[in-house]
């Protein structure tokens, strides 16, 4: 079944926690690293020796790449390798290339050998990011499969915060855009939605951002689904915080919450683009972080990723300003009656949420380790220049006594859409073909 065995923080550890991780557009908690494992002492000779000598250069190989990208996973500037690829690529290959040995220790077929247990003989440890332990050592393969996806994930959330950090101080929110262009939207409710809105002069970088966020929800939700259920459940019940369900659910909404966070800024920056369509993105955003809040409220996030994580969600969710605000600009072209003083209720909302999500955002940066904005662009500026000048020029200037309760108790209920973006298929890859040799 496993055993596992867990290590408190010391003196001298060697997790790494930057003091310092400069812009942030995506949230990403560091890596949890792998630490070397001798594959042929506890396997004997139940394997061959070519084979434990390939599972052992495949891992190893991944132990000094995350050793040397670790500290470089939050860095804006990023430097290519000899091959001319980035090094966050050239890890994800090695995990890819990791992944259909590993499956080996736990298929249960023609490949085990000794009463399929195999997979619980070896050891694998790994140094946490958001688990008050700083290490967690696990004898079950399933344990490590789970640890190199959310590794697949981190990587690809890294790749989307570098590809929506700009190039310059400048890159952003000034350009406008006026001619359609829908073919990186993959779900067909949006891309009918978003015809004749998004525009071919919109940086592809933002559209591969959302590919990235679509593949790491994808590692994540396998994960959840297919992996997690694999594992004992004591091994479950003492799985690191980073590897927990909550915090693997909350990443997932979290990171299908970004896809359409940027689609919203594009629509936003688009001359083309209803009212209505910059609505329904956020309307959805809203429930995306819902879900990402509600997976993770109750968890003991900790060792300053944690909390940093928890500001981030809470953070997001405040988004709820750019929700009430285009509900608030819908129900103001309302003939009927009633229309107008919802409206300015909506617009109450979208500012208190503004002024939250502000607060909030300045405690997300402060928390260690420390950060801060990229210049805003899309949905932030849109929301900062909107909604005060609005306020300022459609309310009463003394529209009375109403405290934050009061006004979210007299706004008006958002309307409900379908959540359209879905995680990318993920399937695990068929097992090396080295194990039917041995």
């Amino acid at each position: 079944m496993g055993c596992f065995i867990s290590t408190p923080n010391a003196p001298g550890e060697t997790r790494r926690k930057p003091k310092n991780v400069g812009e942030i557009a995506v949230f990403v908690p560091g890596l949890r690293i792998p630490k070397p494992v001798d594959f042929a002492e506890p396997i004997g000779d139940e394997l061959s020796r070519r084979l434990v000598e390939r599972l052992s250069a495949l891992r190893t190989r991944i132990v000094v790449m995350a050793g040397q990208e670790a500290p470089m996973a939050t860095k804006p500037r990023r430097k290519a390798t000899q091959h001319g690829g980035s090094t966050l690529a050239d890890l994800q290959q090695a995990l890819e290339d990791y992944l259909p040995i590993l499956l080996g220790l736990v298929e249960n077929g023609v490949y085990m050998i000794s009463g399929n247990q195999l997979q619980d003989k070896l050891q694998f440890p790994w140094l946490n990011q958001e688990d008050d332990a700083e290490e967690t050592t696990m004898a079950n393969s399933w344990y490590e499969i789970l640890s190199v996806l959310q590794m697949m994930t981190m990587l690809s959330l890294s790749q989307a915060n570098l590809l929506l950090l700009p190039k310059t101080s400048t890159d952003g929110y000034q350009s406008k855009v006026s001619v359609a262009a829908q073919n990186f939207i993959s779900c067909k409710i949006l891309s009918q939605l978003l015809k004749a809105t998004i525009s071919d002069s919109i940086p592809e970088c933002r559209r591969e951002s959302i590919d990235m966020f679509l593949k790491a929800a994808g590692y994540l939700d396998f994960a959840v689904n297919n992996v997690l259920p694999q594992l004992p459940p004591e091994i479950r019940k003492n799985l690191p915080m980073d590897l927990t369900e909550g915090v693997l659910r909350a990443f997932c909404m979290q990171s299908l919450g970004q896809g359409v966070d940027v689609q919203l800024g594009m629509a936003i920056d688009s001359v083309n683009a209803t009212v209505a369509v910059k609505r329904r993105f956020a309307c959805e955003l809203v429930k995306y972080w819902h879900e990402a809040q509600e997976n993770i409220v109750n968890l003991p996030l900790a060792n300053g990723w944690g909390d940093k994580h928890r500001l981030f969600v809470r953070w997001n969710f405040t988004f709820q300003a750019a929700a009430y605000y285009l509900h608030g600009l819908i129900l103001d072209e309302g003939k009927t009656e009633g229309c107008s003083e919802m409206a300015a209720a909506a617009l109450r909302a979208a500012d208190e949420f503004l002024k939250e999500s502000k607060m909030t955002c300045e405690s997300f940066h402060m928390t260690p380790p420390l950060s801060r904005n990229p210049p805003l662009w899309g949905t932030s500026k849109y929301l900062s220049e909107k909604i005060p000048k609005d306020i300022s020029s459609r309310l009463p200037v003394n529209p009375g006594p109403q405290n934050y309760e009061m006004i979210l108790q007299t706004a008006p209920a958002l309307p409900d859409f379908q959540l359209s973006l879905k995680p990318e298929d993920f399937i695990l890859p068929s097992v090396d073909s080295s194990w039917k040799e041995n």
